[in-house]
């Protein structure tokens, strides 16, 4: 499930993602740089805490926020920028109905160095067709 921690203004919405058996945080989820008039589209940001990965938290968690995005917050897209090395967040954009678009060399500078990215996206019409992946009906997760 996801939980609001906060949203930080109008350009800003930051979530937990939770685990529902008994609520432990298991991860967190940025949409930043809310960009409204014709774009309507922001990026998306996010990341699992030790030792929550690999255990579709974060696949359940995000077609939550993909849903929010979506419909409550009106937004048309979502980005997410990958580094091209991170198989596992690019195999989870992919099983979440995200196209890559391109690539951006030197996109962010992180641990002092300028990293290349993979630019991930989604519009709201492939969401809303059913290529994304379906959220959980009451799925009970182990701890």
């Amino acid at each position: 499930m996801a939980r609001w921690i906060r949203a930080t203004g109008p350009t800003r919405v930051r979530l937990l993602i939770c685990r529902r058996a008994d609520g432990a945080i298991v991860g967190v989820v940025n949409v930043s740089e809310i960009v409204r008039a014709a774009l309507q589209s922001a990026y998306l940001g996010y990341y699992a805490f030790q030792p929550h990965v690999g255990q579709g938290y974060m696949t359940e968690g995000l077609a939550l926020v993909l849903r929010h995005a979506f419909r409550r917050l009106g937004l048309h897209r979502l980005e997410a920028n990958i580094q091209p090395r991170n198989l596992a967040s690019r195999k989870l954009v992919r099983r979440l109905g995200f196209r890559k678009e391109g690539f951006s060399p030197r996109y962010l500078k992180i641990g002092g160095r300028w990293r290349d990215h993979e630019r991930w996206a989604i519009v709201r019409e492939v969401w809303g067709a059913g290529r994304a992946v379906p959220l959980p009906r009451n799925r009970a997760r182990r701890p």
